[in-house]
């Protein structure tokens, strides 16, 4: 299937897990494609598939990995170095915590990367590195992130299968079909008609300092993730010793707090204006293809947007092929376009600032959806 060759790099290694667990084959008269995807389409995006692997676009450039996580090495000894050299007054204080905020954010750029076997052909290494970059230079767990993540890419936007939207409907209602739902049936856990307003001090500042702490340490414990647990105890070893050499203990934790909460609003929005903005609903069984398109879109090429973005600004790239180095992205795309021109399908490609003002428009738009429907005797 569609999904299984999208998600895995060494197949040969996958389909010998997966043997033992056959039950047999589909008969003769039975169809392979359900009534409701699109088999043009799927023929296409095979086709597709097929000229993208022979041009080399699932093959890795070392060199810009190295570089990409020099630089994150680099800003991490630089934020502490800054400290150590021009002291804890307010301004030094204040420049190492930006300095800290882009390494992290960068590394957590490089980890989806990893954890999507991009870096590396040879799987073991991805899986090692990854282990290095999230949990010891980021402190979480890098299979709670897999676990994750991966049910994301296999129905993004599907309500009860992508853990990504969970926030519906305990903190925000997502999507108009929910939303009018939600306000049929009467549910109110928060105020959703000012959703847009509460989301800037609620989801971006606070999703990694407090959720994420909690439910990465949860999940690596309850699954005996015992290797992830080692790993990430390293990158707090590390933090407080070395930065409590330089700064009191309410210091370094106000410090740890802040820039916890600086990465997460920066991550919090790069990830959400490609899937907050998209159509959120239950599963409705679609191709590969059209299941990613319906819940993503993209956002202008630039060198800026694309090292601020961790080139998730080519969402929908990454989501027809999840393996495929970040660095190619730009070269498929125009490829991408022609497939969804031929199939009358949407290919949503906005500036920055716009797929920015979009997630509040989404949220305001979903507030009174669920306000009208709420309200309606």
């Amino acid at each position: 299937q569609d999904a299984f060759v999208a998600f895995h790099v060494d197949k040969v290694l996958v389909s010998k897990y997966l043997k033992p667990l056959q039950i047999g084959e589909l008969a003769p008269d039975q169809p392979s494609i359900e009534p409701n995807k699109n088999e043009m389409l799927v023929k296409d995006f095979r086709e597709l598939r097929d000229t993208v692997e022979k041009m080399g676009l699932l093959e890795p450039n070392q060199l810009f990995f190295f570089l990409h996580l020099a630089h994150i090495l680099l800003l991490d000894s630089a934020a502490w170095l800054i400290l150590f050299y021009f002291g804890t007054s307010l301004m030094p204080f204040v420049v190492s915590l930006l300095v800290l905020t882009i390494s992290q954010v960068q590394a957590s750029w490089l980890q989806h990367d990893l954890g999507h076997l991009s870096v590396f052909r040879k799987t073991k290494w991805n899986h090692l590195l990854h282990k290095f970059v999230m949990c010891h230079l980021i402190g979480a767990s890098a299979n709670w992130w897999t676990l994750l993540h991966s049910q994301h890419h296999s129905k993004p936007n599907c309500f009860h299968k992508d853990p990504d939207i969970d926030m519906h409907p305990f903190l925000f209602t997502l999507g108009k079909k929910l939303s009018v739902e939600l306000g049929i049936k009467k549910k109110k856990y928060m105020p959703y008609n000012h959703q847009h307003k509460y989301f800037f001090i609620t989801l971006p500042p606070l999703l990694f300092p407090t959720y994420f702490h909690y439910h990465t340490f949860y999940i690596a414990y309850t699954k005996r993730y015992w290797v992830d647990l080692a790993w990430m105890m390293t990158f707090y070893i590390r933090f407080f010793y070395t930065y409590g050499l330089l700064l009191d203990i309410k210091s370094v934790l106000a410090y740890y707090f802040i820039f916890r909460m600086m990465e997460s609003s920066w991550f919090v929005w790069v990830s959400q204006m490609n899937h907050i903005p998209m159509d959120i609903y239950y599963d409705k069984n679609l191709d590969w293809v059209s299941t990613q398109l319906q819940a993503t879109c993209n956002v202008e090429q630039s060198l800026f947007n694309d090292w601020f973005t961790g080139h998730l600004n080519f969402q929908i790239e990454h989501h027809l092929f999840p393996t495929m180095p970040r660095h190619n992205y730009w070269k498929v795309a125009p490829l991408v376009k022609s497939l969804c021109a031929k199939h009358g399908l949407e290919y949503q490609c906005k500036p920055l600032l716009t797929a920015f003002a979009d997630i509040v428009h989404s949220l305001k738009s979903s507030g009174e959806l669920w306000l009208d429907a709420y309200l309606h005797k």
